[in-house]
């Protein structure tokens, strides 16, 4: 799946604006502050119906907008065309379409990219909250296995069934015995995400250390899960549900199960979180997510598209070519940059070029790259203040 075009109104630095991606890599390149990032951001948002950046969303509005609307245009394996698009009003809830007809939601839509980005200011993942972690790896499970993100559903379900009774037996409207039954109704599916989600991480573990190994972070790294239960079978669980119910009657939730496990980040046996730099959890952040895109790539045939903010800052000249050459080597990618000079090949006939500027958009002549001499596709956009303009 790859996403041919773009266009956005009311969103961000921008009053309206229409771009066109190439297959496989797209520079965007401007100085700071011209909406490069802002740029990347829509992507996101319309390939996900949410921001990468904030948790309050009336920010993605333009200044004066009332509403924001981005439309994203795909092009599957077989060469169909499909549309997504997202429609914002703060205090309303978003509508999604799909191909034209109203959606729940977009992570539901087959015809919808995969999208994984790098923001070297949202560093969450590595350091924020397990919740965060969790649901990242639970996002690679379903990207790896559609099917099986009817586990965490499952799961979700009973666990909450089991937090209801908990609070109905505290307050003496149920039997402390009626956990029994929730306790065995929760152990199948807790069992069957905590597997699901080790058997994710085993695919990028190998990948996730060469690569942040190649990127310049030293010693030996590792992904490690960390879930609670040591259980193998589902009686085994239940009975260390059993054990916790006095803890989980005080609470009054359910305090045992993968809704408690963490991924940990690892250099040399100690968590990046704590110990390691911000310069550090970068490099870690940026390796797994190029490790997440090869495995996609290589067990579904579907890399997700790759977003990276300001990436090439990060690294010096001999890294930021091996980047380069390891996102264009699959998939599609649009990487942000202050500097053409930062991104190897930036000048290639195979790169697309799109210069944010807030002045009257023209058409950028590409660089002659090693890959050939002929002219890369060139294209402008400007701020609230213009309309995207030329491509080759």
């Amino acid at each position: 799946m790859v996403v041919t075009r773009v266009r956005l109104r009311g969103f961000r630095s921008y009053d309206s604006a229409e771009v066109a991606l190439g297959p496989e890599l797209t520079v965007v390149h401007g100085r700071n502050g011209a909406g490069k990032t802002n740029l990347l951001e829509a992507v996101y948002f319309g390939c996900t119906g949410r921001s990468c950046r904030t948790t309050n969303e009336r920010e993605v509005l333009a200044f004066g907008a009332s509403a924001a609307r981005v439309e994203v245009d795909c092009r599957d394996d077989r060469g169909d065309e499909h549309e997504l698009a997202v429609g914002f009003v703060p205090g309303e809830p978003k509508r999604f379409t799909a191909d034209g007809a109203p959606v729940e939601r977009l992570v539901d839509v087959d015809a919808r990219p995969l999208v994984s980005v790098f923001l070297p200011d949202r560093l969450d993942l590595v350091k924020g909250p397990p919740a965060g972690r969790r649901g990242h790896v639970d996002q690679l499970v379903r990207g790896l296995w559609p099917a099986r993100g009817a586990t965490r559903a499952a799961y979700r379900q009973a666990l909450a069934q089991r937090n209801a009774l908990l609070s109905r037996v505290r307050s003496g409207r149920a039997s402390r015995e009626q956990l029994t039954t929730w306790d065995a109704a929760l152990a199948g599916p807790a069992l069957a995400l905590r597997d699901d989600r080790e058997a994710a991480l085993a695919t990028v573990r190998d990948r996730f250390a060469e690569l942040a190994a190649a990127l310049g972070l030293l010693g030996e790294v590792e992904l490690r899960y960390r879930p609670r239960t040591r259980a193998t079978t589902p009686a085994e669980f239940a009975a260390e549900l059993a054990e916790r119910v006095d803890g989980d009657l005080e609470r009054g939730f359910t305090g045992h199960g993968p809704h408690r496990d963490d991924l940990a980040l690892l250099r040399d046996g100690r968590e990046l979180k704590a110990y390691g730099s911000q310069g550090e959890q970068r490099l870690a952040l940026l390796a797994l997510l190029l490790a997440e895109r090869e495995a996609l790539a290589e067990l579904r045939g579907r890399p997700p598209l790759l977003l990276l903010d300001d990436v090439m800052s990060e690294l010096d000249a001999t890294r930021r070519a091996f980047l380069v050459d390891r996102v264009r080597a699959v998939g599609q990618c649009l990487i942000t940059t202050t500097d053409l000079g930062h991104v190897p090949g930036a000048g290639d006939a195979d790169v697309t070029r799109i210069e944010v500027s807030d002045g009257v958009p023209h058409a950028e002549p590409a660089t002659p790259g090693d890959r050939g001499t002929d002219s890369g596709s060139a294209i402008s956009i400007t701020d609230a203040r213009g309309v995207a303009a030329a491509e080759r």
